[in-house]
């Protein structure tokens, strides 16, 4: 109090104290003296005062009773202007607070008696505030006085002091209260008192209570007392007190001093053991009331009116529920449904409306509204209050509609009332939609079924302000206008929905933003204390117990008000109420979907989308089973409320007319105004409440599709709508307005997709899942028909696909699993959005700027693109365009980058069938030559090999040829690239490698690749080559051909990139592989002829079969394999399984060379000769220190690049470079000789089985008989000088013999007259073909190497002289191949005329071979002569036995050259052998060749043949000269050697000579011709022979000595015959001349004798036997009778024979006999 207590103020009092003294003892001087001098002695008395204490007003306050006297005794004087100035005074001192409570007792009685006398009233409850608001002196008993004074004033009849003192009384009881309150501050440190015993019936006992909360208890409890209509207890002198009064007093307090009951026990008794029952008592009159019934059941007649005690108690209710409600748990349970119950139809509308009001109050309280839910609807056997509330509204609100209020005025009256155009009731029904186009303004109503009831504009939203609870001064009930109720009860739904939801929300938006916060608190990586812990379990106990609640109270009140919404939707006509309850209805929606409460959510929803829709409109979704629920009937109270359909002629402007979305559309359907209304808050709802609605988006979108489809609006780019053109049915008709409304729409329905972004993943979901089963619906309906079918659904997911790319995994699979069944949709226009939503949204997907982006993350990259590959397994051609062209644009636009992706992208384009048409396959195929051309370099080195496998494919495609040539040309670019990059590549995938080799062994299973033990560079090249080798099988020739030279090129190319151990691969799994396939495809092919190649091109008669073109696959194939054997060698042979692949391909060369096909079987020997030219790797120990100059065409190459890597990247494959690889780090490895020699004998058996094989004769001979072509046979002999060089080491005579079998058979192979032109020389030219040279060749090189071969080797010579002479014999008998007719070469007809009858065979012309052995035998008898086989084997005799054939045949033989040759190459060989027969004389070996011997020279000397007629003179004498040549050889190899030759052969010999020195040809030749035929040359030689072996005197041996007898009696027997046939001739002839011939014989034979004769005589003569000289003497009457002869020479020669006769004229000596003996 520092304004009264300074000292400024202090003075002040004191001298107006003063002064009001002084004044009173002026007023009292004359009437009263003793006033007059208390005042005086009061003035001393306070001078005193001031003068002698400092602190003034506490002396004053001590001495107040003095200083007060003096007034009151003025007062006593009841006169009014000393009345009046005492008052003031006494108000002075007590507003300075110096009154003590002695005094203010004393002040407070002496008020009382003025009061009681009826003086100065309102002067005195002015004293009496001012006494008590100053300060609390006043207490208890004088407290009760002063009040009781207040309440007696307010019963007076002065209606200004009845009101002073009703404001008074309120005053003063609020300052009781107020004191308790201050009371309680300052006492509120101290200790508690202990509790007040519950219970305490003693109302008197408040000893417990300090002094001012007594008070007010004394006094709250007379209140009640009062208004109880019973007697005060503490409020002594009370006189009379009104129930309006007391309540409004009561309601007061209740309402300002709520803490006072709620701190202090004995007041909270008070309220439940006072104040509830009293309410509870005076309710009961308006319970009991029914309306139209009597009042006489009213209790008490004292208070007629219920009005103003209904209305104040049920404001004390309203505080009641509002303060204590905590406190009186029960009684509020019984007062809410008091409240509910006054709404009943049969109550006054003054009390329903009353009550509304009442309830309004509650439902603006959302935290009461909790505490009821938590109270009762919670528990178990309670009444469900808040339920009954809300649906009691409902209830109330449904009455309204359905009976019409019978209030004061009629609806009918009110409506005509309120509408500004005067129109009759029955008029007005429609006034609602009429008066919209004329002046009259519409007011804003809900109308239903005929009910039309206005809104009135009665609060401002969430504040209650009641209208009839404030008409504290009406007695009577008033009058409720129309449609009061209405709007309450309508803002009241509005008030609740909204408390309800903003504290449900916000208390919600706590516990989020709690448990955010104490989630990020535990996932610190610090370690949160265990008190931290236990905060967070009990947030999330208390949030569980919150979470209960709401769920509760949105449980209870959903039913009725989602009944009276959708009832108030359906019958307002105004926009503003129409947008409230779709509001409340939003809202109501958000806040279940947010608390999960589907039933409901879906309901509100389900609500929304009705009444978006036309009345009656067939949508599924909304007729549902969770949709049922709107329709179901609630029971509120016992009474059953009808949920109310929307009724279909709620009068709304129609503003558009469309097609309904459905299967058989019929008719239109029309929008109303509303209808959009409507809409546009489902879009609202699903904007911004997206998060919650879960599998309600069902509903939201099948709603939002029909309205987009009734307005026709279409997709457009992005999968925004556009309004389009209604494709087919009347054309939608929309008004202007929503012309200009559907851009907004449309813009509308898109931010809610693209609002989607802001969707947490579960609510996405659910998003996508509605959309996803709308599009199935859309599909379901577009099955069957080709109209257009509805879009809505593919172009929104395509939208919400887009506008949420950023976390475009999580609905990347439900997304396009969804739009990959649209694209395999029959409807097209269908399909072909799946595809562009699809391709579209890949496209966006891989463009847009990803965090982490898509190079760092790969999974995402290949989610992505994963349904471009999908798209593959869906036939429709028109998707698969689709498809490749977005595989265009993706190459186009992120080739670059398409990192892993790069499997699934080129698994688009291999996933072409050749099924699917040309374009398809061309547009494949473009997508891939892009890549090749542009990205190998930037795509991982891992797709390489599924490049290889598409380009494959594309080459097996049979569409279009140029297609398949060209990928073949890619690959072969491919390979090149590998080939470039190597090293690169290889490091890269070596590196690829190590990480799946670890997760392999971390998963524990084997790595799993083709080819797998290869590194995986090779498995690359390894892929490529597999499939140019699929490609070499294809069945297009050209294809074929073209992958195989490819295949071949490559591997010769880039071959020598491979590690070793993969060539084992190649060989095998590639090269052996294709070769069995083709070879099974050539034997297997169709021999019938093509007739075209397609087109009109013409085909060449050698390709005109299948057969004949795979033949040519054959041979390239072959060929190529061939050439690798050959090239790689080095490489090939250290492998582990040469010897086997060397067998295999040796088994293919056989199978090839024997198949049928000359084309075929002819390139196969050149693979096997190009296979024999091997040469074998140099040894490690004779592999001289420097490359050794070795005669290559490429340039020596070691350096650092054959040496660096072991494995150098180049292109040749240099001797040079396999030397740098020797260097290298790979060790060279050796490889055994022995093996190398089992590879060339298997080479060998191959050779032979071709060879036997092939030469074999066959057993029938029809017309298709297949005989081997001469080249064939040339090539296969020319193989085996080759061979040979490496297997004769162990080359046996077994093998001899088998060569001997071959080259027999192949010399005998006729040939075709087709082909006898080329290969045979004119019949008259000795010349040998090339395949006889090759034979003879092959026996060369044979012999050649017997000759410097081991000992062992030897006695192979014998076998080839076998194998010669028996071609020898060729020359006079030619060989018979089996069965076959062959012709002479000039009787055969060349086929020139009739051009398809089969060939004849012709035999070949065999002299010229023949004779070219014959040579060769001669020459190589000369050389091996003496050698043992040689002789062991009876060499010379087989030879003679040979020579005997053409030499006895002589002219018969088929060439004259054939006999001449023989008889020269006999000459030779007997001039050879002779001496060696000679030599192993004694050994008999040559035994049996001597009778050979002597028959062959008999044959030939005297043939049987006869010479041909046309021979000529000098012919004959050449020929002569022959037969003198073996005779020479006779007289000089073997006569001198008798001794050393069987008898009987000499005897032969002998008589040989005999024979040929005797002219015994017969006489019937002419003169002429004997001349000429005789062979006089020739008998003089034989007669020389035999003279000259008459000599004797050589004889060393009795063997020589034999042959000389014999000769010589042969001599002498042969003389005695020829003299004795010319003395006959002489005789005969008489004059004419003998014959030259004869004549010459004659004179040798006389010449002879003479020479023999001196001969003899020259002889020892023991070694000439008696029986010789017998016959030489016996000679010479012979002689003497030629003496006749006639010619001269003949005498001559006589003469000198006869001379040596005189040796014998003389008697025999006796030693002659002796000698004899």
């Amino acid at each position: 109090m520092a304004g009264t207590s300074s000292p400024e103020a202090v003075k002040k009092l004191l001298e107006n104290m003063q002064g009001d003294l002084r004044g009173l003892s002026l007023e009292c001087r004359k009437k009263f003296p003793p006033v007059k001098e208390a005042a005086e002695s009061g003035i001393i008395k306070v001078k005193t005062i001031a003068a002698q204490n400092t602190d003034i007003l506490t002396a004053l306050k001590e001495n107040s009773s003095e200083v007060v006297q003096p007034f009151l005794m003025g007062c006593g004087t009841k006169e009014p202007k000393i009345t009046q100035l005492c008052l003031a005074a006494i108000q002075r001192l007590m507003s300075h607070e110096v009154v003590s409570e002695a005094a203010a007792g004393n002040i407070i009685n002496m008020l009382w008696q003025l009061m009681e006398n009826s003086l100065e009233e309102l002067k005195l409850l002015q004293t009496v505030l001012v006494l008590l608001t100053t300060n609390t002196v006043v207490h208890d008993e004088a407290l009760s006085k002063a009040i009781v004074l207040c309440f007696r004033l307010h019963f007076t009849k002065d209606n200004i002091t009845n009101n002073t003192a009703a404001a008074t009384v309120r005053q003063v009881v609020t300052v009781v209260f107020e004191r308790v309150v201050a009371e309680d501050e300052r006492y509120k440190d101290a200790v508690d008192q202990p509790a007040a015993v519950q219970g305490n019936s003693n109302r008197r006992s408040v000893s417990t209570l300090k002094p001012c909360a007594k008070d007010a208890y004394m006094l709250f409890q007379d209140l009640c007392q009062l208004v109880n209509a019973d007697a005060p207890y503490w409020l002594v002198g009370m006189t009379e007190m009104t129930r309006t009064f007391g309540l409004e007093l009561l309601e007061s307090v209740l309402n300002d001093f709520p803490q006072v009951f709620l701190q202090h026990q004995e007041f909270s008794f008070l309220l439940k053991e006072r104040v509830c029952p009293l309410v509870i008592k005076l309710f009961s009159p308006n319970i009991k009331f029914r309306q139209g019934s009597t009042t006489s059941s009213s209790p008490a007649p004292v208070e007629k009116p219920y009005f103003p005690i209904c209305m104040r108690l049920l404001r004390v209710v309203s505080v009641l529920i509002k303060q204590f409600y905590s406190l009186l748990v029960t009684e509020c349970e019984i007062f809410l449904s008091l409240l509910v119950k006054f709404l009943d139809a049969d109550k006054p509308q003054w009390l329903r409306a009353v009550a509304v009001e009442s309830i309004h109050r509650l439902c603006v309280q959302p935290q009461l509204l909790r505490c009821f839910c938590q109270s009762y609807d919670m528990k178990q056997h309670s009444t469900k209050v808040f339920r009954d509330i809300v649906n009691a509204l409902g209830s109330f609100i449904q009455s309204l509609f359905l009976v019409p209020s019978t209030g004061n005025t009629s609806a009918a009256a009110n409506q005509t009332g309120s509408n500004a155009s005067g129109n009759t009731g029955s008029a007005q029904a429609n006034s609602g939609v009429l008066g919209m186009g004329g002046g009259a303004t519409v007011l804003p109503a809900f109308e239903y079924r005929g009910t039309w009831i206005p809104i009135l504009n009665i609060t401002v939203q969430g504040s209650p302000k009641a209208t009839y609870l404030e008409m504290l001064d009406k007695v009577e009930p008033p009058t409720i206008p129309e449609g009061y109720a209405m709007s309450v009860a309508f803002h009241c739904l509005l008030d609740l929905v909204r408390g309800i939801t903003t504290m449900i929300e916000g208390e919600l938006g706590e516990a989020e933003t709690v448990i955010q916060t104490s989630t990020e608190a535990t996932s610190l990586p610090v370690q949160s204390s265990e008190q931290d812990l236990q905060s967070v379990s009990d947030q999330s106990e208390k949030e569980l117990g919150n979470r209960a609640v709401w769920e509760e109270m949105v449980n209870a009140c959903w039913c009725g008000l989602l009944a009276a919404l959708s009832l108030l939707l359906d019958a307002s006509t105004d926009e503003a109420a129409t947008e409230n309850i779709l509001k409340a209805e939003l809202t109501m929606a958000a806040l279940c979907g947010r608390l999960g409460l589907v039933t409901s959510r879906d309901a509100f929803i389900t609500a929304i989308c009705k009444g978006s829709l036309p009345p009656h409109y067939a949508l599924t979704v909304l007729n549902s089973p969770t949709a049922a629920l709107s329709s179901k009937s609630y029971s509120i109270q016992g009474q059953n409320v009808q949920m109310i359909s929307p009724s279909s002629e709620s009068h709304q402007q129609v503003v558009a007319v469309g097609q309904p979305l459905a299967l058989q559309p019929q008719g239109t359907v029309m929008l109303t105004s509303k209808n959009i209304q409507c809409m546009r808050t489902l879009l609202n709802l699903a904007h911004f409440h997206g998060a919650v609605l879960g599998t309600s988006w069902q509903l939201v979108l099948a709603t939002l599709q029909h309205l987009v489809w009734v307005l026709g609006l279409k997709p457009s780019v992005g999968g925004a709508l556009k309004p389009g053109r209604a494709v087919e049915g009347p054309s939608t008709v929309l008004t202007t307005a929503v012309m200009t409304d559907l851009p907004s729409i449309s813009s509308m329905i898109s931010k809610l997709f693209e609002n989607s972004q802001y969707l947490d993943d579960v609510s996405l979901h659910h998003l996508i899942n509605a959309l996803c089963s709308l599009s199935l619906e859309a599909m379901d309906m577009a099955y069957g028909n080709n109209k257009e079918p509805s879009l809505f659904a593919v172009a929104k997911l395509l939208e919400t696909g887009l506008v949420n790319m950023r976390r475009i995994e999580i609905l990347w699979r439900p997304l396009t699993g969804h739009l990959l069944e649209v694209c395999q949709h029959p409807n097209s226009r269908m399909r072909e959005w799946g595809a562009e939503a699809l391709t579209c949204l890949i496209k966006v997907g891989l463009t847009f700027r990803h965090n982490p982006p898509l190079s760092q993350n790969q999974r995402l990259q290949l989610l992505l693109l994963n349904p471009l590959k999908e798209l593959s397994n869906i036939s429709h051609p028109d998707i698969r365009i689709k498809q490749l062209e977005c595989v265009l644009q993706i190459l186009q636009s992120q080739g670059d980058s398409l990192g892993p992706g790069w499997p699934l992208v080129l698994g688009v384009m291999g996933a072409i069938q050749s099924d699917q048409g040309e374009s398809l396959i061309r547009t494949a195929f473009q997508c891939l030559q892009l890549v090749v051309t542009d990205f190998l370099p930037t795509m991982p080195c891992t797709c390489l090999q599924i490049v290889v496998e598409v380009a494959g494919s594309f080459g097996l495609h049979n569409q279009e040829l140029n297609i398949s040539l060209t990928s073949i040309g890619l690959l072969w670019n491919i390979s090149d690239y590998f080939f470039q990059r190597g090293e690169i590549i290889e490091k890269e995938l070596n590196k690829e490698e190590a990480v799946l080799q670890k997760q392999a062994e971390e998963k524990g299973v084997m790595l799993n690749r083709p080819f797998h033990p290869a590194s995986p560079f090779d498995c690359l090249w390894l892929c490529l080559y597999a499939k140019l080798g699929e490609l070499c099988v294809d069945p297009r020739p050209a294809v074929r051909k073209s992958a195989g030279q490819t295949l071949f090129s490559t591997i010769g190319a880039h071959g020598t990139l491979l590690q070793h151990s993969t060539w084992h691969t190649v060989i095998w799994k590639v090269l052996f592989h294709l070769l069995d396939r083709v070879r099974e495809s050539s034997t297997t092919a169709d021999k019938e002829k093509i007739e075209s190649g397609g087109g009109n091109i013409l085909i060449h008669h050698s390709r005109d079969t299948a057969e004949k073109q795979w033949a040519e696959t054959w041979v390239l194939t072959l060929a190529g394999v061939a050439r690798i054997f050959n090239t790689r060698r080095y490489l090939l042979q250290p492998l582990g399984d040469f010897s086997q692949a060397w067998d295999v391909l040796l088994d293919h060369i056989q199978s090839a060379a024997l198949s049928k096909n000359s084309e075929v079987s002819l390139a196969a020997l050149k693979s096997f000769q190009e296979i024999l030219q091997i040469v074998s790797p140099v040894r490690d120990s004779e592999k001289p220190e420097t490359p050794p100059a070795i005669n290559v065409s490429v340039p020596l190459v070691v350096g650092s690049t054959a040496t660096s890597l072991g494995r150098s990247f180049m292109r040749t494959d240099s001797i040079g470079e396999r030397i740098g690889r020797f260097n290298g780090s790979e060790p060279p490895v050796i490889t055994d000789e022995i093996e190398d020699l089992n590879l060339w004998w298997a080479a060998w058996n191959s050779w032979y089985r071709i060879g036997s094989e092939s030469t074999r004769p066959p057993i029938t001979c029809d017309k298709l008989t297949f005989i081997p072509s001469q080249p064939f046979l040339t090539a296969l002999i020319q193989i085996f000088p080759a061979l040979y060089q490496h297997i004769k080491t162990g080359f046996s005579m077994d093998d001899l013999q088998k060569l001997g079998v071959i080259l027999h058979g192949a010399v005998s192979v006729p040939i075709s007259s087709d082909a006898s032109p080329f290969i045979l020389p004119s019949y008259t030219e000795a010349v040998l073909t090339s395949l006889q040279e090759a034979v003879l060749t092959a026996l060369d090189v044979l012999q050649k190497a017997i000759c410097v071969g081991s000992e062992g080797m030897q006695i192979m010579y014998p076998a080839i002289f076998d194998q010669l002479l028996a071609f020898v014999e060729f020359s006079c008998k030619p060989p018979q191949y089996g069965q076959l007719e062959t012709k002479h070469i000039a009787n055969a007809k060349y086929n020139q005329i009739q051009l398809f009858a089969p060939a004849e065979w012709v035999a070949l012309n065999y002299v010229p071979f023949a004779e070219r052995s014959l040579e060769v035998v001669v020459d190589l008898y000369q050389k091996t002569a003496c050698h043992k086989a040689v002789v062991t084997e009876k060499v010379l005799q087989n030879i003679i036995k040979t020579l005997r054939i053409p030499l006895s045949l002589k002219y018969s033989c088929p060439s004259e050259s054939t006999w001449k040759l023989a008889v020269s190459s006999l000459l030779k060989v007997l001039s050879i052998g002779l001496p060696v027969a000679r030599q192993h004389a004694s050994s008999g070996k040559f035994d049996s060749m001597w009778p050979e011997l002597a028959n062959t020279f008999e044959d030939f000397l005297f043939t049987k043949s006869t010479p041909p007629d046309n021979l000529s003179i000098q012919e004959f004498q050449k020929n002569e000269s022959i037969d003198v040549e073996v005779v020479q050889l006779i007289s000089t190899e073997i006569l001198p050697y008798a001794n050393f030759i069987p008898k009987e052969f000499v005897g032969q010999i002998m008589t040989m000579l005999n024979k040929g020195s005797i002219h015994s040809q017969s006489s019937s030749f002419t003169e002429a011709e004997i001349d000429i035929r005789m062979r006089e040359e020739f008998s003089k030689v034989c007669f020389e022979t035999l003279l000259q072996f008459s000599f004797s005197n050589k004889v060393t041996t009795p063997q020589e000595g034999y042959i000389s007898r014999m000769a010589l009696s042969v001599l002498l027997k042969r003389s005695q015959d020829v003299l004795h046939r010319y003395i006959e001739d002489e005789r005969l002839s008489g004059k004419c001349p003998l014959p030259r011939q004869q004549v010459t014989e004659i004179i040798f034979v006389l010449k002879a004798v003479s020479t023999l004769i001196d001969s003899l005589k020259k002889t020892q003569p023991e070694n000439v036997d008696a029986s010789t000289w017998a016959q030489v003497i016996a000679l010479y009457p012979t002689l003497v009778e030629c003496i006749t002869c006639s010619s001269s020479e003949v005498c001559s020669a006589l003469k000198e024979a006869l001379v040596p006769f005189k040796d014998f004229m003389h008697p025999p000596a006796a030693k002659v006999q002796n000698g004899e003996s």
